[in-house]
Protein backbone atom coordinates (compact mmCIF):
# COMPACT_ATOMS: atom_id res chain seq x y z
CA UNK A 1 0.00 0.00 0.00
CA UNK A 2 1.45 3.24 -1.22
CA UNK A 3 0.09 6.41 1.55
CA UNK A 4 0.97 9.87 0.03
CA UNK A 5 1.98 12.89 2.59
CA UNK A 6 1.42 15.95 1.72
CA UNK A 7 2.06 19.37 3.43
CA UNK A 8 0.63 22.32 1.58
CA UNK A 9 2.01 26.09 2.06
CA UNK A 10 0.97 29.06 -0.01
CA UNK A 11 3.38 28.97 -2.45
CA UNK A 12 4.90 25.02 -1.73
CA UNK A 13 3.58 21.54 -1.51
CA UNK A 14 5.97 19.52 -0.21
CA UNK A 15 5.14 15.58 -0.27
CA UNK A 16 6.58 12.10 0.67
CA UNK A 17 5.56 9.22 -1.03
CA UNK A 18 5.23 6.11 1.71
CA UNK A 19 5.68 2.16 0.89
CA UNK A 20 3.44 1.20 3.77
CA UNK A 21 4.72 -2.41 3.70
CA UNK A 22 7.80 -1.73 4.68
CA UNK A 23 7.18 1.97 5.85
CA UNK A 24 9.99 3.48 3.88
CA UNK A 25 10.15 6.42 1.87
CA UNK A 26 9.55 5.38 -1.87
CA UNK A 27 10.00 9.26 -3.15
CA UNK A 28 9.63 12.66 -2.14
CA UNK A 29 10.07 16.08 -3.33
CA UNK A 30 8.68 19.57 -3.19
CA UNK A 31 6.57 21.66 -5.79
CA UNK A 32 7.86 25.26 -5.17
CA UNK A 33 6.84 28.54 -5.73
CA UNK A 34 3.67 28.00 -7.37
CA UNK A 35 1.73 30.95 -8.70
CA UNK A 36 5.14 31.98 -9.38
CA UNK A 37 7.09 30.66 -11.61
CA UNK A 38 7.53 27.02 -10.61
CA UNK A 39 9.78 24.53 -9.31
CA UNK A 40 10.17 20.99 -9.35
CA UNK A 41 12.50 19.21 -6.80
CA UNK A 42 12.04 15.20 -6.49
CA UNK A 43 14.27 11.98 -5.26
CA UNK A 44 13.16 8.94 -5.75
CA UNK A 45 14.35 5.75 -3.99
CA UNK A 46 17.31 4.02 -5.22
CA UNK A 47 17.28 7.21 -8.39
CA UNK A 48 19.16 10.25 -9.09
CA UNK A 49 17.39 13.58 -7.69
CA UNK A 50 16.19 15.74 -10.15
CA UNK A 51 15.15 19.76 -10.21
CA UNK A 52 13.20 21.32 -12.72
CA UNK A 53 11.68 24.79 -13.91
CA UNK A 54 7.89 23.96 -14.47
CA UNK A 55 5.23 26.23 -14.37
CA UNK A 56 2.72 25.28 -11.40
CA UNK A 57 -0.13 28.47 -11.54
CA UNK A 58 -2.33 26.73 -8.95
CA UNK A 59 -2.01 23.47 -6.21
CA UNK A 60 -4.16 22.04 -8.18
CA UNK A 61 -1.55 22.12 -10.98
CA UNK A 62 1.18 21.11 -8.70
CA UNK A 63 -0.51 18.02 -7.69
CA UNK A 64 -1.09 16.75 -11.02
CA UNK A 65 2.95 17.56 -11.64
CA UNK A 66 3.71 15.78 -8.29
CA UNK A 67 1.48 12.63 -9.63
CA UNK A 68 3.12 12.78 -13.08
CA UNK A 69 6.64 12.59 -11.68
CA UNK A 70 5.55 9.48 -9.73
CA UNK A 71 4.51 7.70 -12.41
CA UNK A 72 7.45 8.43 -14.72
CA UNK A 73 9.22 5.87 -15.83
CA UNK A 74 12.46 7.25 -15.91
CA UNK A 75 12.58 9.01 -12.29
CA UNK A 76 8.91 8.01 -10.81
CA UNK A 77 8.46 4.77 -8.58
CA UNK A 78 4.82 3.68 -9.53
CA UNK A 79 3.20 2.77 -12.32
CA UNK A 80 -0.03 4.61 -11.98
CA UNK A 81 -2.00 6.85 -10.08
CA UNK A 82 -4.27 3.99 -8.67
CA UNK A 83 -1.44 2.65 -6.58
CA UNK A 84 -1.78 5.29 -4.10
CA UNK A 85 -4.28 4.31 -1.58
CA UNK A 86 -4.30 7.59 0.08
CA UNK A 87 -3.19 11.18 0.80
CA UNK A 88 -2.58 12.00 4.04
CA UNK A 89 -2.53 15.94 4.73
CA UNK A 90 -0.78 17.33 7.92
CA UNK A 91 -2.76 20.29 9.53
CA UNK A 92 -1.31 22.70 11.40
CA UNK A 93 -4.21 23.97 13.39
CA UNK A 94 -7.38 21.83 13.73
CA UNK A 95 -8.97 24.11 16.61
CA UNK A 96 -11.67 22.41 19.04
CA UNK A 97 -13.39 21.09 15.76
CA UNK A 98 -11.13 18.73 14.39
CA UNK A 99 -9.21 17.06 17.53
CA UNK A 100 -8.05 13.46 15.90
CA UNK A 101 -7.15 12.56 12.43
CA UNK A 102 -10.19 11.87 10.13
CA UNK A 103 -11.29 11.21 6.56
CA UNK A 104 -12.15 14.37 4.57
CA UNK A 105 -15.65 14.90 3.96
CA UNK A 106 -17.76 17.66 3.73
CA UNK A 107 -18.69 18.47 7.41
CA UNK A 108 -14.51 17.89 8.14
CA UNK A 109 -14.11 20.42 5.48
CA UNK A 110 -16.70 22.99 7.08
CA UNK A 111 -14.64 22.97 10.37
CA UNK A 112 -11.19 23.57 8.80
CA UNK A 113 -12.88 26.62 7.29
CA UNK A 114 -13.51 27.25 10.85
CA UNK A 115 -9.72 27.08 12.00
CA UNK A 116 -8.93 29.90 8.99
CA UNK A 117 -9.50 32.69 12.05
CA UNK A 118 -7.12 30.76 14.41
CA UNK A 119 -3.99 30.16 12.00
CA UNK A 120 -5.23 31.99 8.45
CA UNK A 121 -1.34 31.61 7.23
CA UNK A 122 -1.38 27.63 7.41
CA UNK A 123 -5.08 27.13 6.76
CA UNK A 124 -5.68 28.70 3.64
CA UNK A 125 -2.79 26.73 2.04
CA UNK A 126 -3.70 23.31 3.88
CA UNK A 127 -7.46 24.21 1.99
CA UNK A 128 -5.99 24.64 -1.23
CA UNK A 129 -3.74 21.33 -1.11
CA UNK A 130 -6.86 19.31 0.26
CA UNK A 131 -8.89 20.85 -2.43
CA UNK A 132 -5.95 20.51 -5.22
CA UNK A 133 -5.75 16.28 -4.40
CA UNK A 134 -9.02 16.26 -4.64
CA UNK A 135 -9.69 17.72 -7.99
CA UNK A 136 -7.03 15.63 -9.29
CA UNK A 137 -7.67 12.31 -7.51
CA UNK A 138 -11.34 12.39 -7.00
CA UNK A 139 -11.15 8.55 -5.59
CA UNK A 140 -8.36 8.91 -3.89
CA UNK A 141 -9.46 8.93 -0.23
CA UNK A 142 -8.04 12.06 1.68
CA UNK A 143 -7.27 12.50 4.83
CA UNK A 144 -6.16 15.09 7.65
CA UNK A 145 -3.78 14.32 10.48
CA UNK A 146 -3.82 17.39 13.09
CA UNK A 147 -1.02 19.11 14.86
CA UNK A 148 -2.91 20.44 17.42
CA UNK A 149 -4.81 16.39 18.40
CA UNK A 150 -1.94 14.94 20.78
CA UNK A 151 -2.06 18.13 23.16
CA UNK A 152 -5.81 17.36 23.01
CA UNK A 153 -5.17 15.27 26.56
CA UNK A 154 -4.12 18.16 28.38
CA UNK A 155 -6.13 18.63 31.93
CA UNK A 156 -8.31 22.39 31.84
CA UNK A 157 -5.71 23.99 34.52
CA UNK A 158 -3.05 23.16 31.24
CA UNK A 159 -4.88 24.71 28.50
CA UNK A 160 -7.01 27.17 30.17
CA UNK A 161 -5.69 31.33 30.11
CA UNK A 162 -7.08 33.60 32.30
CA UNK A 163 -9.18 35.87 30.29
CA UNK A 164 -12.90 36.05 30.81
CA UNK A 165 -14.27 32.68 30.00
CA UNK A 166 -17.33 34.46 27.85
CA UNK A 167 -14.64 35.86 25.62
CA UNK A 168 -12.61 32.10 25.62
CA UNK A 169 -15.43 30.75 24.63
CA UNK A 170 -16.57 32.88 22.10
CA UNK A 171 -13.84 33.35 20.23
CA UNK A 172 -12.11 29.43 20.55
CA UNK A 173 -9.08 30.91 23.38
CA UNK A 174 -7.08 28.68 24.95
CA UNK A 175 -3.50 26.62 24.92
CA UNK A 176 -3.80 24.12 21.68
CA UNK A 177 -0.01 23.56 21.46
CA UNK A 178 1.36 22.55 17.86
CA UNK A 179 4.51 19.84 16.71
CA UNK A 180 1.68 17.22 18.01
CA UNK A 181 2.83 14.42 15.46
CA UNK A 182 6.47 15.29 16.72
CA UNK A 183 5.77 14.61 20.03
CA UNK A 184 3.67 11.90 19.58
CA UNK A 185 6.23 9.75 17.53
CA UNK A 186 9.27 10.33 19.88
CA UNK A 187 7.70 9.99 23.11
CA UNK A 188 6.44 6.67 21.46
CA UNK A 189 9.92 5.60 20.72
CA UNK A 190 11.03 6.63 24.06
CA UNK A 191 8.69 4.42 26.01
CA UNK A 192 9.32 1.54 23.85
CA UNK A 193 13.22 1.93 24.40
CA UNK A 194 12.46 2.54 28.05
CA UNK A 195 9.68 -0.27 28.27
CA UNK A 196 8.18 1.43 30.27
CA UNK A 197 4.60 2.55 29.11
CA UNK A 198 4.05 4.93 32.34
CA UNK A 199 7.43 7.00 31.70
CA UNK A 200 7.06 10.32 33.03
CA UNK A 201 9.02 12.14 29.42
CA UNK A 202 9.50 15.80 28.40
CA UNK A 203 10.15 15.83 24.87
CA UNK A 204 12.09 18.98 23.20
CA UNK A 205 11.31 19.93 19.80
CA UNK A 206 14.02 22.45 18.92
CA UNK A 207 14.20 23.65 15.39
CA UNK A 208 13.68 26.76 13.69
CA UNK A 209 9.98 26.10 15.57
CA UNK A 210 10.26 24.59 18.77
CA UNK A 211 8.06 23.55 21.77
CA UNK A 212 8.25 21.63 24.64
CA UNK A 213 5.95 18.55 25.73
CA UNK A 214 5.57 16.97 29.01
CA UNK A 215 4.16 13.54 28.18
CA UNK A 216 3.28 11.24 31.02
CA UNK A 217 2.25 7.42 30.01
CA UNK A 218 1.89 8.65 26.62
CA UNK A 219 -0.18 11.50 27.14
CA UNK A 220 0.09 15.59 26.63
CA UNK A 221 -0.47 16.63 30.06
CA UNK A 222 1.28 19.96 28.97
CA UNK A 223 2.84 22.11 26.13
CA UNK A 224 4.82 25.17 25.65
CA UNK A 225 2.93 26.39 22.34
CA UNK A 226 -0.29 28.24 23.06
CA UNK A 227 -3.33 29.21 20.90
CA UNK A 228 -0.63 29.66 18.05
CA UNK A 229 2.66 28.53 17.57
CA UNK A 230 4.13 32.14 18.60
CA UNK A 231 4.20 31.03 22.57
CA UNK A 232 7.13 29.16 24.26
CA UNK A 233 10.83 28.94 23.97
CA UNK A 234 12.30 31.55 21.92
CA UNK A 235 12.53 30.67 18.10
CA UNK A 236 14.36 31.40 15.17
CA UNK A 237 12.60 34.69 14.66
CA UNK A 238 9.66 34.24 16.67
CA UNK A 239 9.42 35.61 20.28
CA UNK A 240 7.72 32.93 22.37
CA UNK A 241 6.16 34.00 25.56
CA UNK A 242 6.84 37.38 26.47
CA UNK A 243 5.23 40.01 28.59
CA UNK A 244 1.94 41.01 27.13
CA UNK A 245 2.51 44.59 28.43
CA UNK A 246 5.29 44.53 26.01
CA UNK A 247 3.38 44.72 22.86
CA UNK A 248 1.09 47.46 23.51
CA UNK A 249 3.63 49.42 25.22
CA UNK A 250 5.70 49.33 21.55
CA UNK A 251 3.04 49.64 19.19
CA UNK A 252 2.56 53.28 21.20
CA UNK A 253 6.19 53.43 21.13
CA UNK A 254 7.24 52.65 17.71
CA UNK A 255 3.87 53.44 16.18
CA UNK A 256 3.35 49.34 14.90
CA UNK A 257 0.13 49.42 13.64
CA UNK A 258 -2.02 46.42 14.87
CA UNK A 259 -1.57 44.64 11.18
CA UNK A 260 1.93 44.32 11.48
CA UNK A 261 2.30 43.54 14.92
CA UNK A 262 1.62 39.55 14.54
CA UNK A 263 4.17 39.75 11.88
CA UNK A 264 6.70 41.32 13.83
CA UNK A 265 6.49 39.70 16.70
CA UNK A 266 6.93 35.84 13.99
CA UNK A 267 9.20 37.58 12.19
CA UNK A 268 11.73 40.35 13.49
CA UNK A 269 12.36 38.61 17.23
CA UNK A 270 13.66 35.34 18.62
CA UNK A 271 17.24 34.92 17.45
CA UNK A 272 17.40 37.45 14.98
CA UNK A 273 16.33 40.04 17.73
CA UNK A 274 18.43 39.04 19.83
CA UNK A 275 21.75 38.61 18.50
CA UNK A 276 20.97 40.71 15.44
CA UNK A 277 22.64 38.28 13.69
CA UNK A 278 20.48 35.84 11.72
CA UNK A 279 17.23 33.52 12.85
CA UNK A 280 19.87 30.20 11.63
CA UNK A 281 21.13 28.63 14.77
CA UNK A 282 24.38 27.81 12.48
CA UNK A 283 24.52 31.23 12.05
CA UNK A 284 24.53 31.82 15.77
CA UNK A 285 27.04 29.87 15.92
CA UNK A 286 29.64 30.86 13.43
CA UNK A 287 28.98 34.19 14.91
CA UNK A 288 29.18 33.24 18.75
CA UNK A 289 33.10 31.86 17.61
CA UNK A 290 33.74 35.15 16.49
CA UNK A 291 33.09 36.49 19.99
CA UNK A 292 30.02 38.22 19.62
CA UNK A 293 28.25 38.43 22.74
CA UNK A 294 24.70 38.76 21.08
CA UNK A 295 24.66 35.81 19.68
CA UNK A 296 26.19 33.83 22.68
CA UNK A 297 23.18 35.85 24.80
CA UNK A 298 20.58 34.60 21.95
CA UNK A 299 22.28 30.76 22.27
CA UNK A 300 22.19 30.75 26.50
CA UNK A 301 18.51 32.12 26.06
CA UNK A 302 17.22 28.96 24.47
CA UNK A 303 19.35 26.72 26.61
CA UNK A 304 17.93 28.94 29.97
CA UNK A 305 14.50 28.50 28.68
CA UNK A 306 15.07 24.75 28.01
CA UNK A 307 15.86 24.01 31.43
CA UNK A 308 13.09 25.93 33.04
CA UNK A 309 10.70 23.94 31.23
CA UNK A 310 12.26 20.79 32.16
CA UNK A 311 12.07 21.52 35.39
CA UNK A 312 8.37 23.09 35.67
CA UNK A 313 6.92 19.99 33.70
CA UNK A 314 9.04 17.57 35.84
CA UNK A 315 7.11 19.07 38.50
CA UNK A 316 3.91 18.95 36.41
CA UNK A 317 4.56 15.56 36.66
CA UNK A 318 5.59 14.62 39.94
CA UNK A 319 8.69 12.86 38.23
CA UNK A 320 10.70 12.68 35.61
CA UNK A 321 12.41 9.42 33.55
CA UNK A 322 13.50 10.72 30.15
CA UNK A 323 14.26 13.74 28.52
CA UNK A 324 13.59 13.53 24.57
CA UNK A 325 15.49 15.91 22.06
CA UNK A 326 14.34 16.06 18.54
CA UNK A 327 14.29 17.77 15.59
CA UNK A 328 16.79 20.15 13.58
CA UNK A 329 18.52 21.71 16.53
CA UNK A 330 17.33 19.01 19.52
CA UNK A 331 18.93 16.31 17.11
CA UNK A 332 22.23 17.97 15.88
CA UNK A 333 23.30 20.60 18.35
CA UNK A 334 25.23 19.21 21.02
CA UNK A 335 25.98 22.21 22.92
CA UNK A 336 22.47 23.06 22.90
CA UNK A 337 21.69 19.85 24.67
CA UNK A 338 24.75 20.03 27.30
CA UNK A 339 23.99 23.67 28.11
CA UNK A 340 20.60 22.86 29.06
CA UNK A 341 21.43 19.92 30.40
CA UNK A 342 24.11 21.45 32.93
CA UNK A 343 23.81 22.25 36.57
CA UNK A 344 20.53 19.19 36.27
CA UNK A 345 22.24 16.80 39.06
CA UNK A 346 19.51 17.73 41.70
CA UNK A 347 16.80 15.70 39.19
CA UNK A 348 19.27 12.77 38.51
CA UNK A 349 20.39 13.90 35.07
CA UNK A 350 24.05 13.18 34.05
CA UNK A 351 24.54 13.71 30.94
CA UNK A 352 27.63 11.64 29.23
CA UNK A 353 29.86 14.51 27.25
CA UNK A 354 31.32 11.59 24.91
CA UNK A 355 28.13 10.32 23.62
CA UNK A 356 26.50 13.74 23.38
CA UNK A 357 29.00 14.53 20.93
CA UNK A 358 28.89 11.29 19.00
CA UNK A 359 26.26 10.91 16.24
CA UNK A 360 23.67 8.31 15.98
CA UNK A 361 23.96 7.48 19.45
CA UNK A 362 20.39 7.59 20.97
CA UNK A 363 20.98 7.59 24.59
CA UNK A 364 23.07 10.13 26.01
CA UNK A 365 23.02 10.09 29.21
CA UNK A 366 25.26 8.20 31.52
CA UNK A 367 25.03 4.77 33.37
CA UNK A 368 24.31 6.33 36.52
CA UNK A 369 21.63 9.15 35.53
CA UNK A 370 18.11 8.60 37.09
CA UNK A 371 16.71 9.83 34.25
CA UNK A 372 17.37 8.99 30.59
CA UNK A 373 18.55 11.60 27.90
CA UNK A 374 17.83 10.75 24.03
CA UNK A 375 17.82 12.05 20.78
CA UNK A 376 15.35 10.49 18.35
CA UNK A 377 15.30 11.63 15.02
CA UNK A 378 11.32 12.84 13.98
CA UNK A 379 9.48 11.25 11.73
CA UNK A 380 6.79 13.48 11.38
CA UNK A 381 5.31 12.31 7.97
CA UNK A 382 5.51 8.52 8.59
CA UNK A 383 2.95 8.99 11.70
CA UNK A 384 0.98 10.88 9.11
CA UNK A 385 0.82 8.16 6.84
CA UNK A 386 0.16 5.69 9.69
CA UNK A 387 -2.84 7.41 10.80
CA UNK A 388 -4.20 7.43 7.30
CA UNK A 389 -3.51 3.81 6.16
CA UNK A 390 -5.21 3.01 9.30
CA UNK A 391 -8.38 5.12 8.82
CA UNK A 392 -8.69 4.32 5.27
CA UNK A 393 -7.98 0.38 5.95
CA UNK A 394 -10.79 0.62 8.66
CA UNK A 395 -13.34 2.45 6.68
Amino acid sequence: MYILVVNAGSSSLKYQLFDMDTQEVAAKGNCDRIGIDGKLTHTAAGKDKIQKDISMPTHSQAVSVLIDTLTDKEYGCISSMSEISAVGHRIVHGGPWLIKSVRVDDEVLADLEKCRDLAPLHTVPHLLGIKGCMEVMPETPQVLVMDTAFHQTMPPEAYTYPIPHELAEKYKIRRYGFHGTSHRYVSGKAIEYLGNPNAKIVTCHLGNGSSISAVDGGKCVDTSMGFTPLEGVIMGSRCGAVDPAIIPFLMEKENIPVSEMGNWMNKKCGFLGVSGVSSDLREIEAAINEGNERATLAFNVLAYQIKKYIGSYTAAMNGLDCIVFTAGIGENNSDIRRLALENMSFYGIELDEEKNRQRDVVEISTENSRVKVLVIPTNEELVIASDTMKIVSES
